[in-house]
């Protein structure tokens, strides 16, 4: 765990072993393949931990999958297909994860590996790769729905739930959440179709038809270079089942873009609620993005079922950890406006050289720590002035 909280460039059971002291990868490579371990037990303390120091009932549940390029095949899952990281068909191989997004911070809390139908008919490659005998082929959607329904009943608070279009477009998954009575904000194509009062239209064209009062300017967080303005337009839409359901359209008022989302929710509520949703959809990306840059996610060298979840399962654990206490240090020493808040990366940066790596003083730690978060605020400082001008 102390290694993959490292900032070791590349992470494997080598490079771990040789930042441990270790004389050979041996002992970590039987940690992962041949020890006596559940690593879905694991995954459970993983939850608990995160629902303990950072659950929230207003939470929202982010299912999204993320692709590993990988050569050859005979790694668990591998084939050529469509991968979101590289953006086209790889030799890849594709896992669907969940976060759990609060106000106080985000963090993945479990994850299934993507079996395609190539893998699950084939009985070789399933025992080369010791696939359990009981797995069968199972689409994203419904792996995403088997994560929301395990975690909602093992008492994670959520309130919502937030996909891309590959999660939207899945009505099986649209009717698990809605007889959980779990509100969701999900993608959906543009060549989708919707029922209003008037009939079945397709979004895109509902979204032409619009007249610019239905149009509201409404920020969908706070980006990298400040708030996320888009216009946005909320319509009802006829659904068979209970509760209120709505089209919401985003439009990007400088390329023009259209984005389109399915919504739900068991109570009434406000394009203000479903807005923070969409925008909340993007802390998986984030937690990704941290994952494999901070705790090695995608770095892993095995190639069997159990090593890959093992693998998988500690570099959450590690990730949630810089999650977790991110948020306890920024509830502890809230910032000022001479420093932009303290991020997992400058927290990850901190607890390496000041208790992994030791060489340097701590004032001279603290004050590169300080600096780059002045820098960063100046930085944030000047991109909202130039935003403001621009309003």
């Amino acid at each position: 765990m102390l290694g993959l909280l490292s900032d070791l460039g590349r992470k494997n059971c080598w490079t771990l072993s040789e930042r441990s002291g270790h004389a050979s990868p041996d002992r970590l490579q039987h940690l992962l393949g041949r020890a006596k371990w559940d690593a879905d037990e694991v995954r459970d303390d993983l939850r608990s931990y995160v629902v303990d120091h950072l659950g929230d009932d207003e939470a929202v549940l982010v299912v999204d999958e993320t692709g590993d390029v990988k050569k050859g095949d005979r790694t668990v899952g591998v084939q050529r297909q469509y991968t979101g990281t590289a953006g086209r068909i790889e030799n890849s191989q594709v896992a669907v994860y969940l976060a759990y997004a609060a106000t106080a911070g985000h963090t993945l809390i479990d994850r299934e590996l993507y079996l395609p139908k190539g893998w699950v008919e084939d009985p070789d490659r399933r025992a080369a790769a010791k696939v359990p005998d009981d797995r069968k082929f199972a689409t994203k959607p419904k792996l995403a729905a088997d994560m929301i329904t395990r975690n909602l009943d093992a008492g994670a608070p959520a309130r919502w739930a937030a996909g891309d279009e590959v999660y939207g477009a899945d009505p099986e998954l649209r009717a698990t959440l809605q007889d959980r009575r779990l509100g969701y904000v999900l993608g959906i194509g543009c060549n989708r179709t919707v029922t209003t009062a008037e009939g079945m239209r397709r979004v895109d064209e509902l979204a032409a038809s619009l007249p610019r009062r239905d149009w509201r300017r409404v920020s969908a967080g706070t980006g990298a270079k400040g708030q996320r303005w888009y216009s946005w337009a909320l319509l009802d839409i006829v659904d068979d089942a209970p509760g209120h359901h709505h089209l919401l359209i985003r439009r990007n008022d400088k390329t023009g873009e259209l984005a389109y989302y399915r919504c739900y929710s068991p109570e009434p509520v406000t394009l203000t609620d479903d807005v923070r949703v969409a925008g909340w959809r993007w802390k998986v990306e984030e937690s990704f993005q941290t994952g494999k840059g901070l705790t090695g996610l995608d770095e892993h060298q095995v190639r069997t079922w159990t090593s890959w979840y093992r693998w998988i399962t500690l570099a959450m654990l590690a990730h949630a950890f810089l999650a977790v206490t991110t948020a306890a240090e920024r509830h502890a020493q809230p910032t000022n406006n001479t420093l932009i808040m303290l991020t997992v990366n400058e927290f990850r940066h901190l607890f390496e050289a000041l208790l992994l790596r030791p060489l340097h003083a701590v004032a001279d730690i603290l004050a590169w720590s300080h600096w780059r978060r002045r820098h960063q605020a100046r930085a944030r400082a000047s991109h909202h002035r130039k935003q403001d001008q621009h309003q």
